[in-house]
């Protein structure tokens, strides 16, 4: 960490720390362990934003945990760097990024009210608050209009800065009318402007307009901004190029037509095909030919991967166009089918319907990983789960105990799964084209998993009780 004689960054310790803390109105305090990797990487960003922050009467602080363990228990501190906004002594998480930018971004934020009221003299200040400034043209008298703005205002003041104003010769330089949303920005078109015509604003019209004008027609993504696009919802088109390459900037020009031809319907990013080839291979991109291509609908997690030849905006303009319009099947990454079945049964995504969408069976469904040490431990207790149902003829009809490697095959976007983690345990109930999972989230014991297929599925199929347990597993991820 950087020296304290020089440093902006405020150390405290457990004698220190509460007095200083109830007596700032908005402070960011870093808890950290001097070993830690991540908290070294940290530390020249969170000094420079503390550099910067100072005259704005923002100060960031850090915690030494090794020094402090008591505090940081009491501030349930579980990993390093943990870091938390403080309001005259009370924390919230802090949900920016880890680079000087967002942190600067991110606290101003925390400086404003949800909604800013906006006048002639405030605007450009205002607008120099972040990359993206979202401004409400509403008449006083637009109550329905005032309670969309600030409804989404209060959902999401961690992510952009929202004013409103009531001047209507202010919306008149920007070509707006009563009501209207103006993004004010520091990329592609510095202003964009979208009339309610006449109507109210909704709290949907605003999200819709934010997600789609708060990112540029075409980016480098990066871990930094990735959750922005995944949180908006829109499909993700990426561009995988080599930065190095010649002809990058020249073909990500040409490729902004396209992203300007289906805004709204598609994001569109370039990404770095040395730094993030192993992300190209879990979008279903076979090897590592670059450019590539592919699209990802980041609601269902479908893949839609296309391989370049040398006429490249000819074939992703054509790729696109049929996306849009629904043309294309989605790519499904599926392990070989397994030659022979034992009690449980292997699925691959090839067969993914076959064996989970048995309408004659309760199918429970483990979704796990080779390296999970969670999917590991309980893998005796599953075999054993299933054995006990194959055992008994009447119950080896009704009940299927199945796994698939999650790490192998894609889940099918008919399944609507969202995984998230390993293992997960899902049960789809028998019953003619059920396709509805109930998720498992108990501990991963034999008993607590068969009554769990009793009680939830459709043939309510009893086991008797395991008298002797192969460890019950109640650990979570």
């Amino acid at each position: 960490m950087a020296s304290d004689a020089v440093s902006n960054v405020q150390t405290l310790d457990a004698t220190s720390f509460g007095k200083w803390i109830e007596n700032e109105p908005l402070a960011l305090v870093e808890f950290y362990a001097p070993w830690c990797g991540h908290c070294q990487a940290l530390a020249p960003h969170y000094e420079e934003a503390a550099t910067e922050l100072l005259p704005e009467n923002v100060k960031l602080a850090k915690v030494d945990c090794t020094q402090a363990e008591s505090l940081c228990t009491e501030q349930e501190v579980s990993g390093f760097p943990t870091l938390k906004v403080f309001r005259n002594g009370k924390p919230t998480p802090y949900a920016g990024t880890r680079k000087k930018e967002g942190i600067v971004s991110y606290m101003r934020k925390q400086q404003l009210p949800a909604v800013s009221k906006v006048t002639a003299d405030n605007l450009n200040e205002l607008k120099s608050k972040d990359r993206f400034v979202l401004v409400g043209y509403v008449d006083e008298s637009d109550q329905d209009s005032l309670s969309a703005l600030h409804k989404y205002a209060d959902q999401h003041r961690d992510a952009h800065v929202v004013g409103v104003s009531h001047d209507k010769s202010l919306a008149s330089k920007v070509g707006a009318q009563f009501p209207a949303l103006v993004a004010y920005r520091t990329f592609d078109e510095p202003e964009v402007v979208q009339s309610a015509k006449g109507k109210s604003l909704t709290q949907e019209e605003i999200e819709n307009f934010v997600n789609v004008e708060s990112l540029p027609l075409i980016d480098e993504i990066s871990a930094e901004n990735f959750a922005k696009y995944a949180m908006s919802g829109i499909p993700l088109a990426y561009y995988f190029v080599e930065p190095e390459s010649p002809s990058r900037e020249d073909e990500v020009k040409k490729l902004s037509s396209v992203a300007k031809e289906h805004r709204g319907k598609l994001n569109m990013v370039w990404i770095d095909a040395g730094k993030f080839g192993s992300h190209a291979k879990a979008l279903n991109l076979k090897g590592e030919q670059w450019p590539a291509f592919v699209i990802q609908d980041m609601e269902n997690g479908a893949k839609y991967p296309l391989e370049l030849g040398k006429e490249i905006l000819g074939s992703v303009k054509s790729f696109v166009q049929q996306y849009v319009q629904g043309k294309l099947k989605p790519s499904i990454k599926s392990a070989a089918v397994p030659e022979k079945q034992d009690d449980v049964i292997e699925v691959v995504a090839d067969e993914f319907d076959k064996y989970v969408f048995d309408d004659d069976r309760d199918v429970l469904l483990e979704l796990y990983a080779p390296w999970c040490g969670h999917c590991k431990n309980l893998a005796p207790i599953y075999e054993k789960l299933a054995k006990s149902y194959a055992a008994t003829p009447e119950a080896s009809k009704k009940v299927s105990i199945v796994k698939m490697d999650g790490t192998a095959n894609d889940v099918p976007p008919q399944a609507d799964i969202t995984l998230q983690g390993f293992p997960t345990l899902l049960l789809k109930p028998a019953g003619k084209g059920e396709r509805k999972f109930v998720e498992y989230a108990g501990d991963r014991s034999f008993d607590s998993l068969a009554e769990f297929v009793a009680s939830k599925g459709t043939h309510k199929v009893v086991l008797k009780p395991s008298s002797s347990e192969t460890g019950n597993v109640h650990d979570e991820l």
